[in-house]
């Protein structure tokens, strides 16, 4: 009989500790002097006292491991279950938000995919923009770990190929994720502050500065203000591409680093291949703005740089309207955000690694054709890459795909027009924020959006943050048999 205690435990608890977290924006709010501190203090409640009630009544369920069944049930039930109760301060506080606006923002949040129905962001109490930012934070470093420990151990879209990097799995899944958790906490607190102390010089105030790291290091996108990084001088641009690139690269890298080496990283190919992809868009992008409008001036090549690192890390920040340099960087911009980063960041999408992976074995197979007797393996970082790994990316590229267009074609039933439908989809499940057009574009948000389209964008975030097929196999029968 399939056991839900583990599950329910773990959730649980992960439920209760994000209802502690709730006191920081309280005391965020008192400091500021706003009334909405009440607020962070019932959903605290609230949430700790039932995430504790679900730990204590499955405590005896509890083991040093999980089946594949519960793990792939856990990795969904815990992002299904903390957006739920994050919404909360939205639904309680001033903004009197609706169940699914208050579920969309905080699914948002925690997927990283910093998509908002949220305008007037200026006007809002500081407790709640720090939450959205806080969101952010947990859902980025927890998808580090989902990356880290569960999808190599779940073998899904290609990960198994990352599954013993950096660590000793002993095939422990709980112990393992406490070991990566420890490790990695260091790192992403280290970045976090270096990023708020760099905001900080360069002219933000120390609560922007705060909130801000935050959402770059997760590669989340929500800023505390409706021009986003529009707002801010060339300095905190330039700050915000740096660190937007680091928490885009492995974080097993960084804990090697402190381990002593640096080559690891040097030599890893996946981010030699992030950066080269990063260069290139933007020699092309500056080549075509300067051949179209002459544009060649410092600010031309920042806005460029920075909105281009945005999309491609799926941070969703945006210091300009992108949609008026014209119609190729409209196109190009679109599938920058289904490029990705790299594997084990808090970047989104599809991946470098899957692309190197997929174009591998193209030209495994095109040597195949020159020379039918010859026997051509695909690699990937000098090794030779086995058939499971390339038939679970290859089924990755296929679910994408064939969900990026249902879910625009559903988008397009609730009435919406053929770019903010193919557009919203993409930006829903590469989890990058915006999406193309006067509604979802980057000056746009998707408060207008129908109730339906909130709800199938919102689960779309949570499909495209889990890697799709760590969902998809929950709703197969020989799932629940096994």
């Amino acid at each position: 009989m399939f056991d839900l205690r583990p599950v329910i435990y773990v959730t649980g608890l992960l439920v209760a500790a994000l209802g502690a977290t709730m006191l920081i924006p309280m005391g965020i709010d008192l400091l500021y002097g706003s009334a909405d501190w009440i607020v962070f203090l019932q959903s605290a409640v609230i949430t700790t006292l039932f995430g504790g009630a679900m730990a204590l009544a499955t405590a005896n369920g509890v083991r040093k491991g999980l089946s594949i069944q519960q793990t792939f049930l856990l990795t969904t039930g815990v992002w299904l279950a903390l957006p739920v109760f994050g919404a909360l301060p939205f639904a309680f506080s001033e903004l009197d938000a609706r169940p699914v606006d208050a579920f969309f923002e905080a699914m948002s949040g925690l997927t990283t995919t910093g998509a908002t129905v949220l305008s007037g962001l200026e006007a809002l109490p500081k407790g709640l923009l720090f939450w959205r930012g806080l969101l952010q934070w947990f859902g980025g470093i927890g998808i580090i770990v989902v990356a880290m420990v569960f999808l190599p151990e779940l073998r899904v879209g290609g990960m198994q190929i990352f599954r013993s990097e950096g660590f000793d799995t002993s095939g422990k899944i709980l112990p393992r994720a406490t070991e990566i958790s420890s490790r990695i906490s260091v790192i992403y607190f280290t970045l976090t502050g270096l990023c708020a102390l760099t905001y900080f010089a360069m002219g933000m105030d120390l609560f922007d500065a705060a909130t801000h790291a935050m959402t770059t290091i997760a590669t989340g996108g929500y800023a505390n203000y409706d021009a986003s990084f529009g707002a801010f001088g060339p300095g905190v641009e330039y700050a915000a591409v740096c660190f937007m690139l680091l928490a885009a690269l492995p974080f097993a890298r960084y804990v090697q680093i402190l381990a002593g080496t640096a080559r690891p990283l040097l030599q890893d190919s996946q981010v030699r291949a992030f950066f080269g992809t990063l260069l290139a868009i933007v020699a092309i992008l500056m080549t075509w703005r300067w051949l179209a409008d002459g544009i060649q001036t410092e600010e031309g090549f920042r806005k460029t740089l920075f909105n281009v690192t945005s999309i491609l890390t799926g941070t969703g920040y945006a210091s300009q309207d992108y949609m008026g340099w014209g119609a190729f960087p409209v196109v190009m911009f679109f599938f920058i955000g289904l490029i990705g980063g790299c594997a084990g960041s808090t970047a989104c999408s599809i991946k470098i690694f899957r692309y190197q992976l997929l174009f591998s074995s193209i030209q495994a197979q095109i040597r195949a054709i020159h020379s039918p007797h010859g026997i051509f393996t695909p690699r990937y970082a000098g090794r030779r890459v086995g058939d499971e790994v390339l038939s679970s990316v290859m089924g990755f590229f296929v679910f994408f795909i064939v969900t990026l267009g249902v879910v625009a074609v559903l988008l397009g039933m609730t009435g919406l027009d053929f770019v903010t439908s193919v557009s919203g989809a993409a930006a829903a499940l590469a989890n990058i924020g915006p999406g193309l057009g006067e509604i979802v574009g980057p000056a746009g948000n998707f408060a207008t959006l129908s109730d339906e389209a909130k709800w199938l964008l919102a689960a779309t975030m949570l499909i495209g943050r889990l890697e799709l097929l760590a969902v998809y196999v929950l709703f197969t029968v020989g799932f629940w048999r096994g």
